[in-house]
């Protein structure tokens, strides 16, 4: 089976973030940028998928402009067959992005198509739903494992209480968490080898933005700790506060 798994270029999830001068922005200078984690979870599924059949190939397919070439150089590393990069300003907008990724995901005979449940940077767990929507297949999010029967696949997703299970019939597309797909690590075979694998570039066909940045702020200051006394007697005045002052009661 062929697997499509598309994947985003984040800041490591490691780096101190600072605000760029602008204050729309964050400051790239000395920042390192990664696949991001949840789309690992998604490329090794798909990997898994088609050495445990045998047969089809995996593609990883992002949207960016060019230095998104050395994730896609990394997903190759893991194991992809082919990588295609789609040319293009990356924006908050969703949509957009789920658009653009549309026009070339519409032209290929994909029955698989994987995301990471969400991008590590702007977290907002959009984009393989509304893919799913745009090309009119069944759409599974969080997924934390999987399996591919005839013309099906069955997903288990993690749910408060006990575990949730879904059949969808293919195409489709899934949205994968953290689960039983811990990423590998790329060997030295494998990162020699992504330099011959093919990466392609195109460019995206990008709608225009209809959200942006107004302004980034850093979080407030945390208020310092106090102590309220000490043993039985300070429980009265610590319930007080708890209930008065921070809400939590």
């Amino acid at each position: 089976m062929n697997i499509t798994v598309c994947l985003k270029r984040v800041p490591d999830t490691e780096t101190r973030v600072r605000i760029s001068d602008s204050g729309t922005s964050i400051d790239l200078g000395g920042v390192k940028f990664v696949l991001s984690p949840y789309d690992e979870f998604a490329l090794e599924a798909a990997l898994r998928m088609t050495e445990a059949s045998g047969e089809g190939e995996v593609v990883a397919l992002t949207f960016g402009d060019t230095t998104s070439r050395e994730t896609l150089r990394s997903a190759l590393a893991m194991g992809a067959d082919r990588a295609v990069l789609l040319n293009g300003e990356v924006t908050m907008d969703g949509l957009a992005t789920a658009r653009a990724l549309v026009s070339e995901l519409g032209e290929a005979d994909v029955p698989l198509i994987l995301f990471g449940v969400k991008a590590a940077d702007d977290d907002q767990q959009q984009v393989g739903p509304m893919v799913a929507t745009l090309m009119g297949r069944p759409c599974a999010t969080g997924v934390s494992s999987f399996e591919l029967t005839d013309g099906t696949v069955v997903c288990d997703r993690e749910v408060e209480g006990g575990t949730e299970r879904i059949e969808l019939p293919l195409p489709a597309v899934l949205t994968v968490t953290k689960g039983e797909f811990e990423p590998r690590y790329a060997s030295l075979k494998g990162i020699m080898a992504a330099k011959r694998k093919p990466l392609e570039e195109k460019e995206a066909q990008v709608s225009p933005a209809r959200i942006t940045v107004e302004k980034l702020e850093y979080p407030p200051p945390r208020a310092e700790g106090r102590i309220v006394g000490e043993g039985p007697d300070a429980v009265p005045e610590l319930v007080r506060l708890l209930r008065e002052e921070a809400n939590a009661l």
